[in-house]
């Protein structure tokens, strides 16, 4: 079997040591240390070569100094960290004065405002839609994390905003455990007759049942994924370590190649590194 370099378009580092996650008081299964050296020895074991941090909804005052930890990790010689999604807050006045900073910033490749936690309507404050506008041209994306529920909400985002790239994070977060699969696939349909949304096939093992998931389970959701958008418009991320919940990072990358056991070579290619390369202009 040839080589498969993975580039990991979702991986969270949590050092407590260093940052403040208020949201970790009430997630005892990650509320602990989930540091570099830990996921850099299962990453080399399972091909990822190259990853891309995602902010981990830091307390807000924390945000800037999460990006300095990042840009400290990804200066080690032998670090396999290529870009880091920056946490931001678009609903804010200063948020202009925010990018502009960020923008100085050549490992910032993107950002993201966790939105499935929050209130559905902060993606329509007017604010925040002029902000994100503010995206178009920049190079830079945002990433949607968003529950079914919540996707027409995220399509009214995309629509106004056609010059950003948007990037759909875990297939739209399904919830696999239930079987809940009509409603969700009808959505996922929608959003993407959006050319400037791309999906992350990332983690969906953390939302089906931990104990009895197989990949004929998560076939019907990974398969629809990919038949919506087009081999073009799909990345892979780990969810690392939330991905732990569903059975941890070797058993999702192996769930992955699996689920596309049938497909070729160059499908695979942009899946798992081709098309993170080319939006996130990654060497």
């Amino acid at each position: 079997m040839p080589h498969m370099p993975i580039i990991d378009t979702h991986l969270h580092l949590i050092d407590q040591s260093v940052l403040s996650y208020p949201w970790l008081s009430g997630t005892e299964a990650l509320n602990r240390n989930f540091l570099y050296e830990k996921y850099a020895v299962q990453a080399h074991r399972v091909g990822i070569t190259h990853a891309l941090h995602m902010e981990v909804d830091v307390a807000p005052t924390d945000i800037q100094a999460e990006t300095d930890y990042i840009v400290g990790l990804a200066k080690r010689g032998d670090s396999i960290i290529a870009g880091a999604i920056s946490a931001c807050r678009p609903e804010e006045h200063g948020f202009r004065v925010f990018l502009e900073r960020q923008q100085i910033n050549p490992l910032v490749k993107g950002f993201r405002r966790v939105l499935h936690v929050m209130p559905d309507n902060l993606s329509e404050d007017p604010l925040f839609r002029e902000n994100i506008q503010k995206l178009g041209g920049t190079g830079l994306t945002f990433d949607l994390c968003v529950l079914p529920r919540q996707i027409d909400k995220a399509i009214a985002l995309v629509d106004l905003a056609p010059d950003v790239q948007f990037i759909l994070d875990h297939c739209g977060v399904p919830d696999i455990k239930a079987g809940a699969l009509d409603e969700w696939r009808g959505k996922i349909s929608d959003i993407a007759k959006r050319p400037n949304v791309t999906a992350k096939i990332s983690g969906v093992v953390a939302y089906a049942d931990a104990e009895t998931w197989r990949v004929e389970t998560l076939a019907p959701y990974v398969n629809h994924v990919i038949e919506s958008f087009g081999w073009d418009r799909l990345v892979w991320g780990s969810d690392w370590p939330v991905c732990t919940l569903g059975g941890g990072l070797a058993t999702w990358v192996a769930a992955t190649h699996a689920l596309l056991s049938g497909c070729s070579q160059d499908e695979k290619t942009k899946l798992f590194s081709g098309n993170a390369r080319r939006i996130w202009n990654l060497n």
